[in-house]
């Protein structure tokens, strides 16, 4: 296993969208096997196979003390959300920045597991939160997407722009 280097803001590639997982072999194997060592070296609970410069959809996740575990989602699809609220969030990807995004607390999500079979989850919680975060992720959308537009202007304000923050807002 292998610990992967993280991609961070300003670079370019956050933004590609990633391309579905086709092949399920001993390349994808140690592909997520790196994931979860880069995953546990970092100290966060969930991570996109972009992040590392693996454009594929492919995200681990382990918040410790949940029911759920560490967990692989291929190809991840999120079928339901529930109602959301304000949640605090931060990424190994935007280094130094935290900030309020609206997050739904409970997400049914279709997924292939590592031998591609297809399952679908229920997560709920702080599981569910990471879940949306790192699925932005793979279709090139950095959680400062979702920020209010005063917070977006702080920062950009307080960084002199080098923030990753889209223009749009």
């Amino acid at each position: 296993m292998a610990i992967l280097d993280i991609i961070e803001v300003p670079d370019e590639r956050l933004r590609e969208h990633s391309e579905a997982v086709s092949r399920f072999d001993e390349a994808l194997q140690q592909q997520v096997n790196d994931l979860f060592e880069t995953l546990g070296h970092s100290g966060a609970i969930g991570l996109s196979a972009p992040q590392t410069g693996i454009f594929k959809r492919i995200i681990v996740v382990h918040v410790p003390d949940d029911d759920f575990g560490a967990r692989v989602y291929i190809n991840p699809e999120i079928l339901k959300r529930s109602k959301s609220r304000y949640v605090e969030e931060s990424c190994l990807s935007v280094p130094g920045i935290e900030g309020n995004v609206v997050r739904c607390i409970r997400v049914k999500l279709r997924a292939q597991d590592i031998h591609g079979k297809l399952c679908e989850f229920d997560v709920d919680d702080l599981h569910a939160v990471c879940v949306q975060h790192e699925v932005d992720h793979l279709d090139g959308i950095l959680f400062t997407d979702r920020l209010s537009w005063f917070k977006k202007l702080r920062l950009r304000m307080a960084s002199g722009g080098n923030t990753g923050l889209s223009r749009a807002a």
